[in-house]
């Protein structure tokens, strides 16, 4: 039975600044759609030009954050999980908190005396996202933070831990430690590949948490680009997922189970030298609002099964939902209670 403090999640708290724009949009910042980047000094302006937008919504996000708020919802159970990460002193900061406190998460953000909180464009068009994430105090967060008793305590009392690709341009060490005693106390360490850039620029920070790794998350993109990076010659997502599954484990105690999204195309779960295929609920596309956080929300929906000890079936089905639920709302937003049995 899940009880308080079973699930951890550690990352990069970003307000979300998102609102619909065009083509013309994109092309001026020059980003793609179902993308993923770190903002470079040519998209500042943007934050400021999607601010002034009509259609303008703040929501408390960054991809980690994002999972385990949707696993807190889908639980139902106050203070199952919790999060750490670092914001700034500031009102974005406020805001966050008031927003993950509200959801029922046990957050315990580091403070960062001299750097804003992080934001998050996400540019919508036609329903799918492209996000440019400017990390600011979120990328201040430090190991230090992690060894105070009273934060490592939570680190302890779970027995799950979720972690985004994301925050390897952060803090391999604290993922490293925490990795560390996942493998030690025989608890279930898990991340995402989260977006291709990690794949390709953190490559040695990837490669050196994946053997604590017992399930690795990714969508199709981040699967093929893994693949190219370690000069893979297919593109064939099973083969990957199953690869991936096969990587060198530092700890026997689990073996490890790849878990791949294809947008609308069935679910990929590869472990013990199997796949499986999943199909996910089809949305009419006139009922899409936005993909955003899509990706988080299965994770969010899966995690919440999986720390109640579900088979994988069950996970994989709640993760469909939960994307499902999201996909039809704006931001990683959710109704009050979830309507899965």
């Amino acid at each position: 039975m899940a009880c308080e403090g079973i699930l951890l999640g550690m990352g990069n708290p970003l307000l979300d600044i998102s609102a619909v724009v065009d083509e013309e949009f994109l092309n001026k910042y020059d980003i793609k759609l179902n993308n993923a980047i770190l903002a470079e000094d040519k998209h500042l302006p943007m934050y400021d030009e999607l601010a002034s937008k009509e259609t303008v919504e703040y929501i408390a996000g960054g991809a980690t954050q994002n999972s385990i708020k949707v696993s807190q919802w889908m639980l139902q159970i106050p203070g199952a999980t919790s999060y750490i990460g670092c914001i700034g002193k500031d009102k974005f900061g406020e805001e966050m908190k008031k927003n993950s406190t509200a959801a029922g998460v046990n957050v315990k953000y580091y403070e960062d005396e001299s750097a804003p909180t992080g934001t998050c464009a996400v540019c919508v068009v036609g329903g799918e996202r492209s996000l440019v994430a400017n990390l600011s105090a979120a990328n201040c967060y430090k190991s230090e933070h992690l060894k105070r008793p009273e934060i490592w305590s939570i680190v302890e009392k779970a027995k799950y831990y979720y972690i985004a690709g994301f925050f390897l341009t952060v803090s391999p060490e604290s993922i490293q430690m925490v990795a560390e005693h996942a493998a030690a106390k025989n608890k279930v360490f898990m991340m995402n590949l989260s977006a291709p850039f990690i794949c390709e620029f953190f490559r040695e920070p990837q490669e050196k948490a994946l053997p604590y790794m017992d399930y690795v998350f990714g969508n199709e993109t981040e699967a093929r680009t893994f693949a190219k990076v370690h000069g893979w010659e297919t593109d064939n997502v099973e083969e990957i997922a199953l690869k991936i599954s096969q990587w060198p484990k530092a700890s026997g105690t689990h073996k490890r189970i790849t878990v791949i999204t294809q947008g609308a195309d069935p679910v990929v779960v590869a472990e013990d030298g199997k796949v499986k295929l999943f199909p996910v609920i089809l949305l009419p596309k006139e009922k899409l609002v936005d993909t955003n956080g899509a990706g988080d929300a299965f994770v969010g929906g899966f995690l919440s099964q999986l720390v109640q000890e579900k088979p994988v079936e069950d996970c994989v089905r709640a993760g469909c939902y939960a994307a499902n639920v999201v996909i039809q709302r704006s931001g990683c937003t959710y109704p009050p209670k979830p309507e899965f049995n």
